[in-house]
């Protein structure tokens, strides 16, 4: 008896000294920069954080689709050179707000960028969950009127996608990002209830009636403020349908959270 607790003791042990090691090997042996492959010891090196994720970008404040020179329009409400660069709206906003009320974007969808989406979404390195998940964080903290959620959520998957998938890229986002946050999150606020057809097989307007219904709400949203976190928004249109279903079952207000933009719908 004595020998057996000893053993069991010991296994404890030992299983608590293999953890030791694994967390600090991550933290002091260099892994390899996501972007140009050099060691680094961060998932990003300082050299590839300084070339690719610090332009500028004038951005719609609602759908964060970039703004060129003479196409930004000042907000609702509001007065040109108002002080916050997300302060103006492209024209499709002014003419047919989307139900959603806000987006937040780190960057555009362009390379090297669009591989960290890619290695993410198909290639399961999620360690690119918690990369964007810190830059939105700081996002967030860093644009004034941004913030205030009462709970965060991620664009769901169908469960057949997800089944083959075994995860969802979202999610993968945004419960790094609510820990930072300190937001409650919640996977299955959102169902998705209609196995649509990938959305980057489709124009424009045919993404939009792809997901026109796709979206239910499993919680209570009364009221709140939902933060919507997505990998890459493109037309707009999930993000819109989701943002719909919430606001339909009550949601005072919905902001999306997406890693890349593309510059284009």
């Amino acid at each position: 008896m004595v020998r057996g607790s000893a053993e069991r003791t010991m296994r404890v042990v030992l299983s608590q000294i293999r953890a030791l090691v694994v967390r600090v090997a991550a933290v002091t042996l260099p892994n390899r920069c996501a972007l140009c492959g050099n060691l680094s010891h961060t998932v990003i090196c300082g050299a590839c954080d300084a070339a690719y994720w610090n332009e500028a970008r004038l951005r719609c404040e609602v759908c964060a689709v970039p703004l060129g020179v003479g196409h930004a329009r000042p907000p609702r409400g509001g007065r040109p050179g108002a002080g916050r660069a997300a302060a103006y709206l492209c024209d499709a906003c002014r003419t047919a707000p989307p139900p959603f009320d806000a987006t937040l974007a780190l960057a555009d969808y362009r390379p090297p960028l669009d591989g960290l989406a890619r290695g993410l979404k198909f290639h399961a390195r999620l360690a690119l969950g918690g990369e964007f998940a810190a830059r939105l964080a700081r996002l967030v903290d860093d644009t004034r009127g941004a913030g205030g959620f009462d709970l965060v959520a991620p664009v769901p998957l169908s469960h057949r996608r997800l089944v083959a998938r075994g995860y969802n890229q979202a999610w993968a986002i945004a419960r790094p990002l609510a820990r930072r946050l300190g937001v409650p999150a919640d996977a299955a606020l959102l169902a998705r209830v209609a196995d649509t057809a990938p959305q980057s097989r489709l124009d424009r307007h045919a993404r939009r009636d792809n997901v026109m219904a796709a979206f239910a709400v499993a919680g209570g949203v009364a009221g709140r403020h939902i933060a919507l976190v997505d990998d890459v928004m493109t037309s707009g249109a999930t993000l819109a349908a989701a943002a719909h279903a919430l606001k339909a079952a009550g949601a005072a207000r919905v902001t999306n959270l997406v890693a890349l933009r593309t510059a284009r719908d």
